[in-house]
């Protein structure tokens, strides 16, 4: 799991300060986050907690001003959903991957092909539980930036006062068994459509 794990955090956060640098805000740059270099990106309970789960986790997040860009709130948008889109297609490549080996088991001698294949099995696995759960609209997630710049202004300020709770209802939701009972059932099932299986 090592090597999808660091690559899903890697591509996630480098997307986040890619798009924002594109958009006006250089803050990822000088602070030296558009880098492949995963140790910049990596957050250790983060990490931890996508070894335990196997699903999801988290990396320390890029800084992003949005009064850097020239459509703070349409912007932020942007630069919100990029991490999550970013992890996407690289399930969608690791799913092409996944296929290419199953269909060269007959052909390459299985003990050489399993470790790849298991891989690939599992940089699909992570790479939709990172795009899923950071799609939740619950602060820090992803999803509260977008559903924010979503919102018409006064509602999204409303919105944005859950900030300082955003973690301790994560918590509520994941110990009360509704992650497990709404967000993996949509994992797996992602999962097991680009898996084939």
């Amino acid at each position: 799991m090592a090597l999808p794990v660091l690559l899903a955090v890697t591509m996630h956060e480098v997307a986040h300060g890619w798009v924002a640098d594109k958009l006006g805000d250089d803050t990822a740059r000088q602070a030296g986050r558009l880098t492949l270099n995963p140790i910049k990106h990596l957050d250790i309970v983060g990490t931890l907690v996508f070894f335990i789960t196997r699903m999801v986790g988290w990396a320390k997040p890029v800084s992003v001003y949005p009064m850097n860009f020239r459509r703070p709130r349409q912007d932020m948008i942007w630069v919100a959903a990029a991490g999550p889109a970013a992890n996407l297609c690289l399930a969608v490549l690791f799913a092409l991957l996944f296929r290419l080996l199953a269909a060269m088991v007959n052909l390459v001698p299985l003990f050489f092909l399993q470790p790849f294949i298991l891989i690939a099995q599992a940089g699909v696995i992570i790479n939709v539980g990172l795009a899923v759960f950071n799609a939740l609209p619950i602060p820090p997630l992803d999803g509260s930036s977008i559903a924010a710049g979503l919102l018409p202004l006064d509602m999204a300020l409303r919105y944005e006062r859950l900030k300082p709770y955003g973690f301790i209802i994560l918590l509520i939701l994941i110990f009360t068994g509704v992650v497990d009972k709404i967000v993996f059932p949509i994992i797996r099932f992602l999962a097991q459509f680009l898996l084939g299986v």
